[in-house]
């Protein structure tokens, strides 16, 4: 690294906080894709999860920890024993592991929530990050609601869990409640009030429920963070966290501003990245979305469409190809061969087995019978909802006919297979989609409360591939489910097979 340059660690959360949103439950093999997609991508740090939260938590923590080899692995814990010996067991496998201890310590928290004293606090505090040191070498702390924290209070929580050996103290902004000036002078604030606060990372952890996460953070980095905490397309509880695609290219845009401070992001992978995410969790992009949204480098006014042809720079302060945006990326046919889609898979970022490049390749064949141009988009979307071990196949689509018009009552016959044996019924419904549910329901014999249902186009032109997103309530617990097709019908019913799948595999 050159003299002078210092690096802003890069710690995604996606995995962690970005899940807690409610309907972004991943699977275990879909965490996976997502952690060597944040390795590829540069972060430095990936929290893989909270592993005391559940069996499938603790199980996907240490999958990762055991496959992701250059960032380190962190995992949550509450300040208790039981908590951190499950966070160690969890990451132990990792090649970097980290174990992140956590205790509130606002005034609110501390009497409406924990009911305990600022001395009881801080004792624990300090034992907690003391216990963890003792099986793990890299401990982070987090004092919970740090920004509605008294700040004398703050000051001698952190230096407390300093000295007990914790080498990174995050300061959240847990409910999103500062504002830009006002956290970066807490920040700078801790570095001169903090008598050991040299011998650890600052870092922060901003949420978005004014806003103002990404503002937060970077007023934090000016004032001595050097740890930022993020999630990919910001998703995360409530409002959201900070988005990493946001935080980046603020600093790097802005070098101006942020001088003498660099990431080890590959920001062309970007793109990909946010895709990714959007597609396993079911949330899809805002058009609008600042670094990834479908208009980010769209022009429709005459003036801004003048200036871009006379010199890009008038109205684009980052190019396209820099966040790795496809803008055209028209591909392949019908007639395309397999070498050719293997080495487009390639260039998309993905590394597939021989049996599930085979899978994914039949399925474009059968696109590509539907529609002229297959695009960039089309393929990652099949390779997301085709690439083998997604969800286990128990609930198959045999066949599906649908009646509808503006002066019938629409009705669905569906025909579906459970371990080789066939089920067939119809049904009718408010539309089309609804029938196809209601006649679902009656094969299963049960009904599922649908939370959330969504069509996007996933391409351009009267053949674009739709893509539905859904979520299902299975008893308090959402769970999604995302198909694509040419036909949103089929579409539909496939996202709503999906989810069957999700639970049925889950009992």
């Amino acid at each position: 690294m050159q003299n002078n340059v210092e690096k802003i660690i890069i710690f995604d959360t996606t995995l962690r906080d970005g899940e807690q949103a409610p309907g972004a439950s991943l699977n275990q093999k879909e965490k996976l894709d997502i952690a060597l997609a944040l390795e590829k991508l540069g972060v430095d740090a990936i929290e893989a999860g909270f592993p005391i939260s559940s069996p499938g938590d603790f199980a996907a923590v240490k999958l990762i920890a055991g496959q992701v080899k250059r960032p380190a692995i962190c995992a949550l814990a509450r300040a208790i024993p039981r908590d951190i010996d499950a966070a160690f067991s969890a990451v132990k496998p990792a090649k970097h592991p980290r174990i992140h201890v956590f205790l509130a310590t606002s005034k609110i928290h501390m009497r409406y929530k924990l009911k305990k004293a600022e001395g009881e606090i801080l004792r624990l505090a300090a034992k907690a990050v003391k216990y963890a040191r003792n099986v793990c070498d890299d401990i982070e702390f987090s004092p919970e609601d740090a920004s509605r924290t008294e700040r004398q209070f703050l000051y001698r929580v952190i230096e407390a869990v300093i000295a007990a050996g914790a080498k990174t103290v995050n300061i959240p902004d847990t409910v999103g409640y500062a504002e830009p000036y006002e956290f970066g002078s807490l920040i700078r604030s801790i570095r001169e009030n903090v008598p050991n606060v040299h011998k650890a990372v600052i870092s922060v952890h901003c949420h978005n429920d004014l806003g103002l996460a990404v503002a937060n953070s970077l007023a934090a980095v000016k004032n001595g963070a050097r740890q930022v905490e993020c999630t990919i397309n910001g998703i995360g509880e409530r409002a959201g966290n900070a988005s990493l695609e946001e935080i980046v290219m603020g600093l790097k845009v802005r070098r101006d501003s942020f001088s003498g401070l660099k990431t080890s992001v590959r920001t062309e992978g970007i793109y990909n990245t946010s895709r990714l995410v959007s597609k396993l969790t079911g949330f899809a992009i805002a058009p609008n979305k600042a670094i990834v949204g479908s208009n980010a480098f769209r022009h429709e006014a005459g003036i801004h469409q003048d200036g871009v042809l006379k010199k890009r720079s008038t109205y684009e302060i980052i190019l396209p190809e820099d966040v790795g945006f496809k803008v055209e990326g028209l591909v392949l046919g019908k007639h395309s061969g397999r070498h050719a889609f293997k080495e487009r898979l390639k260039k998309l970022g993905y590394k597939l087995k021989e049996k599930e490049i085979d899978g994914v390749f039949k399925e474009f064949k059968l696109l590509a019978d539907k529609k002229k141009e297959v695009f960039d988009d089309d393929l990652m979307s099949l390779v997301q909802e085709k690439a083998e071990g997604s969800v286990p196949s128990v609930w198959r689509l045999d066949t599906f006919t649908v009646t509808s018009g503006n002066r019938i009552k629409p009705s669905a016959k569906i025909k579906l297979t459970l371990k080789g044996k066939a089920f067939e019924t119809e049904a009718s419904g408010d539309g089309p989609v609804d029938a196809c549910y209601k006649a679902i329901e009656k094969i299963i014999r049960h009904t599922y409360r649908l939370l959330d249902y969504s069509i996007r186009s996933v391409t351009r032109g009267e053949d674009a591939l739709g893509e539905v997103n859904l979520r299902l309530d299975m008893g308090g617990k959402e769970i999604s489910g995302r198909s694509s097709s040419t036909d949103i019908v089929e579409a539909s019913i496939k996202a709503y097979i999906q989810a069957l799948n999700k639970i049925a595999h889950l009992k």
